[in-house]
C-alpha cells in the first residue's frame, strides 16, 4: 500500500480523481485517499482507446474486495492511452496511485476546466485534513 499523500504537481477533482495535466494531454488516476477508501483494487475496467470522456462523468470502473466504484473524469477529452499494466495488474492502483497506478492519458477538448480543480492544499482541507 502506497503511503499517504497529494503530490503538489497534481490538480485534484472532489470526487477523489487526479490529473497530471501537460499541455493539452492529461493523465488520470485515483488518489490516495480513493484507493484507500475501496480497499484492495482487485479489477480495472478501462475504457475503450478513442472514447470521449467528460468532466465530472464516470468514464471507468474499479472494483475492489469491497465494491465496485465508477471513476469520475476530472476534465474532458478523448481517451489516448489506457494502462493495460494496471487493467492486467490492479493491485499497482494500490500501491503506486500516482505512478505505476495511473489509469487513462487523455486530450483535453476543454483544457480550461482544469481552472475548477483543486490544489494539492485545497484537497487535502476538503478531506478534513491539515495544509
Amino acid at each position: 500500500m502506497a503511503d499517504a499523500g497529494y503530490p503538489e504537481h497534481l490538480r485534484y477533482h472532489p470526487a477523489h480523481d487526479w490529473a497530471a495535466i501537460d499541455g493539452e494531454e492529461a493523465t488520470f488516476g485515483i488518489t490516495w485517499f480513493a484507493q484507500d477508501a475501496v480497499g484492495e483494487v482487485v479489477f480495472f475496467d478501462p475504457p475503450a482507446l478513442g472514447s470521449a470522456v467528460r468532466k465530472d462523468e464516470a468514464y471507468a470502473e474499479i472494483e475492489s474486495v469491497k465494491a465496485v466504484s465508477e471513476v469520475i473524469a476530472p476534465l474532458s477529452g478523448e481517451v489516448v492511452a489506457v494502462n493495460q499494466a494496471a487493467a492486467e495488474a490492479p493491485e499497482a492502483i494500490n500501491e503506486d496511485p500516482y505512478g505505476a497506478g495511473w489509469l487513462v492519458k487523455v486530450r483535453l477538448s476543454a483544457p480550461g476546466e482544469a481552472d475548477s480543480l483543486l490544489g494539492a492544499a485545497e484537497y487535502e482541507r476538503s478531506l478534513g485534513g491539515g495544509a
